[in-house]
């Protein structure tokens, strides 16, 4: 069993920073992958941002790419999500999942364990 946390949503305005951060207890040395999904208000939940747990390989959606970082500090269990030059349209709930099968893309797969959500709200 995996358990996540996730803290750091707010309100910002175009242009600014926030940095997301996803507690992970439980089974974390079973963990294959780990990633940050986002559900916009009235859309679907869209992946924006994996990360492979044993070789720190990350893959970012075309929409955040060179703006969004994940990162992970293993020794104290956290995913960070850095998000920087925010626009209006990364207003969304967001959400840090984890995946224990060692096989496949940390992209293309269906997570099994997720938080609860922490909302981002970017004003113009």
């Amino acid at each position: 069993q995996v358990q996540l946390v996730e803290s750091g949503g707010g309100s910002v305005q175009a242009g600014g920073s926030l940095r997301l951060s996803c507690a992970v207890s439980g089974d974390t040395y079973k963990i294959r992958c780990m990633s940050w999904f986002r559900q916009p208000p009235g859309k679907e939940r869209e992946g924006v941002a994996f990360i492979d747990n044993d070789y720190a390989t990350a893959i970012y959606a075309d929409s955040v790419k060179g703006r969004f970082t994940i990162s992970k500090d293993n020794a104290k269990n956290i995913l960070v999500l850095q998000m920087n030059s925010l626009k209006p349209e990364d207003t969304a709930m967001y959400y840090c999942a984890a995946d224990l099968a060692f096989w496949g893309s940390c992209q293309g797969r269906m997570y099994k364990y997720w938080g609860q959500g922490t909302q981002v709200t970017v004003s113009s």
